[in-house]
Parts: structure tokens; sequence; C-alpha cells
């Protein structure tokens, strides 16, 4: 299906996904980065960021999700690309190396290898993050009024709207905070593909070569829950020293750096 996705850079393909609630403009910290080495594409999921929604009736789960990006890869003519995602978009990045049309698959804190508790406090805590930008009354469909303007361009308001989610929220600027409020809040498939994440396991045996890393500080997806992906894998799982939830914005040269490696 047509995505919406931004392209820069020579070399091997990489495509990149991003976490629920987010859009591809996430890896912008990353992005020229990665794209003097490689193809790189960030593309939206369906449902998030400016991306139509899947068809009515479809699923949200997050294997129609990576039907999705297989199909758009095909669009594309991309055989078999490296994948990189983060959180949902890791698990994403996972399941296509599980089905074996990756390449290879870089995971930043993925999804599905939570305990109960521990799906019950991200999914609440992801919860309140969608009303919270909804009552903010951010949308990428209208002028953002002057209080969420305000409160984004203030220490405490990223730190109130980002701390969660960043370790470092001074280093997100007020544009990117208030473009993902407005893609958290607008997002048609936020609630489907959520709920979906009842029914979650971990994907099948990888197929292609994977790297799993974790912010040191993630305070969404909690860094014990590595040591679960790294059973799962068999494999160490990379520490992202000093980065949390979205380790794009707290460490770009880091994290540019374990994306390269993990597709070289």
């Amino acid at each position: 299906m047509e995505l919406a996705f931004e392209r820069r850079g020579a070399g091997p393909p990489l495509v990149l996904l991003h976490g629920i609630g987010h859009h591809w403009q996430a890896w912008l910290p990353v992005l020229d980065r990665l794209a003097a080495e490689r193809d790189v594409i960030a593309v939206d999921f369906p449902g998030f960021g400016v991306s139509p929604p899947l068809p009515p009736g479809s699923p949200y789960t997050a294997e129609s999700l990576a039907d999705a990006i297989e199909s758009f890869c095909a669009m594309l003519g991309l055989d078999t690309p490296h994948v990189a995602g983060n959180s949902l978009g890791g698990y994403v990045a996972l399941e296509l190396a599980a089905r074996g049309a990756v390449r290879s698959a870089t995971a930043l804190s993925p999804a599905g290898f939570w305990s109960r508790g521990e799906l019950a406090y991200a999914r609440a805590v992801l919860r309140a993050a969608r009303a919270s930008a909804r009552a903010a009354g951010a949308s990428a469909r209208t002028a953002p009024p002057e209080r969420a303007l305000a409160a984004a361009r203030s220490p405490l308001g990223r730190l109130l709207g980002a701390g969660v989610m960043v370790a470092h929220p001074s280093r997100l600027s007020a544009e990117a905070l208030l473009a993902a409020v407005q893609a958290l809040g607008d997002a048609p498939g936020f609630d489907d593909t959520l709920d979906s994440f009842e029914w979650m396991m971990p994907p099948g045996p990888p197929k292609a070569p994977i790297t799993i890393a974790w912010g040191e500080h993630d305070r969404l997806l909690l860094r014990r829950q590595a040591v679960r992906a790294a059973r799962w894998s068999g494999r160490r799982v990379k520490l992202l020293r000093g980065c949390g939830h979205l380790p794009m914005s707290d460490d770009p040269e880091l994290v540019a750096k374990v994306l390269l490696e993990g597709s070289g």
C-alpha cells in the first residue's frame, strides 16, 4: 500500500520504523548521519503520521503492519532491505526478520518482551499520553493553540510532555515535541493497535541477523525487559547509555552507530 515516507542518501537500503503514536520524523536526529552511508527510507505506518489508515475491517496488529511494510518495500523495489525500528517498530523489524523478508533487523527497545504488569503499565502511560495530546488541542490539521506552543517551548513543558519517552527532554526541540504530540493525538490507528498489544507474543525465530539495543533509562518499556529479549534472541542486548525510550533524540551519534553496525 502507499505510505508516507522520507528518503535520503545512497547505499544499501535501510527502512526505519517508528513506535506507536509516532511518525517518521522520530528519526530526524539520525537521518542525515545514516544517509551518509545508507539509502534511508523512514516511513509512517498505516494509520499513523500522514499515511492513510488500513482498509475498513482490517485489524491493526504488529503482523498487519509488517504486511503493509512488506508491500511498501515491494512497491519501491526494495529486495530484502535492512530494517530498523523503535518500540512497536522494533517489534515489526523483528517480525520481518522472522519472516526472512529483510537482510538484517535492528530493534531499539522493541515491544513484546513485557510481563503482564509491565504491559498494563505501558498501556496506561500511552493512553494517558494520547488523552493529554488530544486535550492540548494540538492537531496537524490546524494551527496549534498558543498554550501548546508555550508549553513546548518551556523546559518544564518539555519535561512533562516528553520525560517518560526521553532521558534528556532539553535536547528535544519545541518543534519536534509539538509535532510528536500532534501525531499522537491524530493517529487513527492508535487505539486498535494499542488494544492488540494484549495478545502480542514475541516473534518467531529470526531468519536474518538481528541487533537489539535498549535505553539505559527507558521509562516506558523498562530496561529489565532487555533480559527477556536476550533470552529470546540468544544474543547480548546492547545498552544505550544515557538514553530513554526514544534514543534517537537522546544520543543521535550512538544510535546512528548502532544502526550502521546492525545493517553492515
